[in-house]
């Protein structure tokens, strides 16, 4: 199956995610990483119908199985994960400063890729760590 990514981020007050199709770009909001999930997954297959109706290419891509996965931003993704990862968790796991972390999570700053390669990893060995957990 074919992964095509959506890039999310953060409005005011909802999820935002945009994906560019042929010479059109598909968007979508939601409350939750899970409303707008669904949304974008919507406003995907609505704008494949619609380029099928007027006649024009749909990517390959699209025209056997995908799946949509969803690339956050530093901000969005903090956003989402506030209520199971704190800042001082992050901190711990980084070694990025919890202010600095902060501003990231706020989007007063935007951190240089080598902090967004630090957070990536991070979150990635912690999920490794995760799977080897045996109850």
């Amino acid at each position: 199956m074919e992964k095509v990514t959506v890039t999310v981020g953060l409005t005011e007050r909802n999820y935002c995610a945009h994906l560019i199709i042929g010479d059109g770009i598909v968007v979508a909001t939601g409350k939750t990483f899970e409303e707008l999930k669904k949304e974008m997954q919507s406003a995907v297959e609505f704008h494949l119908e619609g380029m099928d109706e007027d006649g024009e290419d749909v990517p390959k891509i699209f025209l056997k199985p995908f799946e949509l996965v969803y690339q956050f931003d530093v901000e969005s993704l903090l956003s989402h994960y506030r209520g199971i990862i704190t800042n001082a968790a992050l901190e711990r796991l980084t070694g990025i400063n919890r202010r600095q972390l902060t501003h990231y999570a706020s989007g007063l700053r935007k951190p240089r890729f080598e902090q967004r390669k630090k957070i990536r990893q991070a979150l990635h060995s912690l999920g490794r760590e995760l799977q080897e957990v045996e109850i």
